[in-house]
């Protein structure tokens, strides 16, 4: 009897011993190919393309290489969002005071309009009224679209007005019909106009599937690269996308800029870093803290 039990706890003994070898081993494994994490690599080609532009071409592809290493199907999308991030600024035609003719003329076309700081009392600066008017001639010149109106709480002293409800407010007073008007005012950022934007839609305008972006002339090539970084984002495979940048109009403004850094901030945002984005967008983040360029 003692023998039987002998063998009996000898043989759990085995088991447990191969189950915690087998762990380790993979652990181990894991540990020693030296794999770096997606969100680690997606950070450095954010900012290397950001600081360096087009200079970064070796470094961004050796990075691209690592994350295909790790998952081909996440690297399948960084390639797309980073070739899009060369298009929005180096080849993007700009379209000024009305959307261009040849647009889909149906409610699959969707105007967006990004937000602008509205004044502490809540009332709307002159930038965004001249957006305002920009979105409402491509209204009309497309009067089957929708239009979304994106911008949340940013007047100071007046916590119950955002830059979305003023706009919407200004449209719909201006004869374009409540019912083609659609609000998000939850986003603080150009990253998350884009990603509440596109849940609102997903969620209720299931027709929807192209998008123009309307703001003033500066800030058009990161409203057309964040909405379609993040429609590739958030697709099950590049070339499922479900939104398509397709168009802009913009107003001329007599000043304003936004660099690539911002730009790289804002897709690591996208990326779920906020952490990351915020230092980017404040200037604390020390790029001498990444080896130099290859």
């Amino acid at each position: 009897m003692n023998n039987i039990l002998f063998k009996f706890i000898s043989a759990l003994l085995s088991i447990s011993l191969v189950c915690f070898c087998c762990g380790c081993c993979k652990d181990s494994g894991t540990a020693s190919s030296g794999r770096r994490e997606n969100q680690e690599i997606i950070e450095e080609i954010a900012v290397y393309y950001g600081t360096y532009g087009d200079k970064a071409g070796k470094t961004l592809a050796e990075k691209l290489d690592e994350l295909e290493a790790n998952d081909s199907g996440v690297a399948a999308k960084w390639r797309s969002v980073v070739a899009l991030w060369k298009n929005s600024n180096n080849d993007l035609r700009l379209h000024y005071d009305v959307l261009p003719d040849g647009l889909p003329e149906t409610d699959e076309l969707c105007l967006v309009v990004l937000g602008f700081q509205l004044n502490p009392d809540g009332t709307m600066r002159d930038e965004l009224l001249e957006r305002l008017k920009v979105a409402k001639a491509s209204a009309e010149k497309y009067p089957d679209s929708f239009v979304v109106c994106t911008g949340g709480g940013t007047a100071s002293d007046n916590k119950d007005m955002t830059e979305a409800g003023a706009m919407a407010a200004w449209l719909i007073e201006n004869g374009i019909s409540k019912d083609r008007v659609i609000v998000e005012d939850k986003s603080i950022t150009t990253a998350q106009n884009a990603m509440f934007t596109l849940d609102i839609l997903g969620e209720r305008y299931p027709q929807v599937n192209k998008l123009a972006i309307i703001s003033s002339d500066y800030h058009i090539a990161t409203g057309h690269l964040l909405f379609g970084a993040e429609s590739t984002l958030r697709a099950e495979a590049v070339g499922k996308e479900k939104y398509e940048v397709i168009s802009n109009a913009a107003w001329k403004a007599p000043s304003g800029s936004l660099s690539t850094m911002f730009q790289a901030g804002a897709l690591i945002e996208l990326s779920g870093d906020k952490e990351t984005a915020w230092k980017i967008y404040y200037d604390e983040y020390d790029i001498h803290e990444l080896p130099p360029l290859s």
